[in-house]
């Protein structure tokens, strides 16, 4: 038997901001990063606060990859504010930062319940319905992913007015995350009916408005359709989680501090021709009836990409996958911005690859794949 349910009740279109307004809340803790309290993007969410009569406080100690040090400092800022709800506003880093807030100071709190709002200022993570975390451990050079039902957050609040000024390096960024996030739950071996018709729909949306909303911020339309897209790919996953692409993207960012969406689009199609059977490490493979390339040709068919023979629908597939990241600027090889050596870089290789393999996303890849295969995906991004 098999299960499907949504933990998170999504408010969204025109205006979904006024609902801060309508809280039961009597003082909110808002998570955010420096960048919104000094960009002054931080009214949209005060105004409606106010209005309803909410009091707040501000912790803005939200950096790229949060690690555990932080998600100290938010457990003990928050029990000492007399909150009562916490309000994640900001991408991936920001929200993931609030969850692990509210998991830790339950848990100081005889687990009684904290309301959480999540509301991303960025078309990516889909982090504002799923119950995946992931913080980062420096000292040791990794990231931690946190899966437990309780880190859903209550309520996702879908307010395009936050994501209009994103410059477009981010929305590329993000959007490819968005992209992997669909792909990956749709191949991945939890996927259901349910899952694979979220994904489906993110994958036609990205198709149809990623270049558009990267191309031009005041196209409204098309920064709309791909922050509903991040929402959709994150329910997704987070029913049918995801692969080897997230599992090796998590530790380029802990060893290399990459971005996770851009990790994670150098990573798409070189791991999608591993995991479809095409590329040299698995080309003796039998394609035939094989359902991962079937599905993988149904992702290349809601793009207009199918072909003669699944072979060459796989490799237009991961043609687009390379052509969108290059039209936007993302690099293709690591060798392009990573200020090391190619000997210094394989250093790292053996222990990104054995982080990548017990990574908690690894095990729902399509393929189960073998220590020297990771190093050898590794070696073809540099």
């Amino acid at each position: 038997m098999e299960h499907f349910h949504i933990l998170t009740d999504i408010y969204f279109g025109e205006k979904s901001l006024d609902r801060l307004s309508q809280i039961d809340s009597q003082k909110v803790f808002i998570v955010t990063d420096p960048f919104i309290v000094k960009s002054d993007a931080i009214r949209n969410i005060v105004k409606p606060l106010s209005k309803g009569g909410i009091a707040y406080e501000i912790f803005t100690e939200v950096v790229p990859d949060p690690p555990i040090s932080k998600v100290v400092a938010g457990v003990r800022a928050y029990l000492e504010s007399g909150c009562d709800t916490i309000v994640g506003v900001g991408g991936g880093s920001a929200m993931d930062l609030s969850k692990s807030i509210r998991k830790m100071s339950e848990s100081m709190n005889d687990g009684k319940h904290i309301r959480l709002i999540c509301i991303p200022t960025t078309s990516g993570t889909g982090s504002e319905v799923t119950s995946f975390a992931v913080i980062s451990d420096p000292d040791h050079q990794r990231k931690i992913p946190l899966v437990s039902e309780d880190m859903s957050p209550d309520e996702a609040i879908l307010d395009a007015v936050l994501v209009r000024s994103v410059p477009a390096s981010v929305t590329a960024d993000t959007g490819m995350d968005v992209l992997t996030h669909a792909v990956e739950a749709y191949v991945s071996t939890k996927h259901n009916d349910f899952s694979g018709a979220l994904a489906e729909k993110a994958v036609e949306i990205v198709g149809q408005y990623l270049f558009r909303s990267y191309s031009d911020n005041n196209d409204t339309h098309a920064r709309e359709k791909m922050h509903t897209a991040a929402t959709l790919a994150g329910l997704a996953f987070n029913s049918a989680s995801l692969g080897l692409n997230h599992g090796m993207a998590h530790q380029l960012g802990a060893h290399f501090h990459i971005p996770h969406g851009r990790a994670n689009a150098m990573l798409l199609p070189i791991v999608t021709e591993y995991n479809a059977g095409v590329s040299n490490l698995t080309k003796n493979r039998d394609l035939s009836d094989d359902p991962v390339v079937e599905r993988y040709c149904n992702i290349a068919t809601m793009l207009g990409l199918s072909s003669f023979n699944p072979v060459m629908t796989i490799h237009s597939l991961c043609n687009y996958m390379r052509y969108m990241s290059e039209s936007m600027g993302i690099p293709q090889h690591l060798s392009e911005i990573l200020d090391i050596s190619k000997e210094e870089y394989e250093t790292h290789l053996d222990s990104m690859a054995e982080a990548a393999l017990n990574d908690s996303c690894t095990e729902t890849n399509p393929r189960q794949p073998l220590k020297p295969e990771v190093i050898e995906l590794y070696r073809k991004l540099w």
